[in-house]
């Protein structure tokens, strides 16, 4: 996980603003905000940043957080990568982060199903070989048509996709990739 891209220093310098006492309630609040409820309020820690620092802080916290449940990061790699935070601020990070990774895991797979209403609800698929074309008289060049039932609002439409071996080999790799993505969700 490279470290300074993810979890910039300034954030975690300004995280050390905030007194100990109130990081766990402000943490909380981040992870309620990427949960769909409310999030921290500026004016609830206005004396504590301005508000371009304000908006550092939360845009940043809540990276942290999708990114360390996202990716599944360590306990060690999470320790690593806050290293420069002090101890109080640490342990709450991994307190808040322990006790709420399901529920944002859930959410970001929510999050990342919504993207979308429309849904696979059907697939066939035919092998043919074009033996020529109108430019090359021997072609011999085998292509897969894929026809798609796509559910969207109730309504089934169909989708139609004639692909050369190149092309077929490029969406199942997209595929595969896709589906790593949801495997490191779950």
């Amino acid at each position: 996980v490279g470290g300074s891209a993810l979890w910039c220093m300034r954030m975690l310098q300004l995280l050390e603003r905030l007194p100990a006492d109130q990081c766990p309630q402000f943490l909380h609040k981040i992870i309620d905000g990427i949960c769909g409820r409310t999030q921290p309020r500026f004016q609830d820690y206005g004396s504590v940043w301005n508000l371009t620092e304000w908006l550092e802080v939360l845009e940043e916290s809540a990276s942290l957080f999708k990114t360390m449940v996202g990716q599944n990061v360590s306990e060690e790699e999470v320790f690593k990568q806050l290293d420069e935070l002090n101890m109080s601020h640490q342990q709450a990070i991994m307190k808040c982060l322990k006790g709420r990774k399901e529920e944002i895991r859930q959410a970001l797979v929510e999050k990342s199903s919504a993207m979308s209403s429309a849904h696979l609800q059907d697939f066939d698929w035919q092998l043919k070989l074009a033996l020529s074309s109108d430019k090359i008289s021997m072609l011999q060049m085998p292509l897969v048509n894929l026809d798609l039932d796509v559910r969207e609002n109730d309504k089934i439409k169909p989708v139609s996709i004639e692909m050369n071996k190149e092309e077929l080999q490029n969406l199942i790799n997209s595929l595969e990739s896709a589906n790593k993505v949801v495997l490191q969700l779950k």
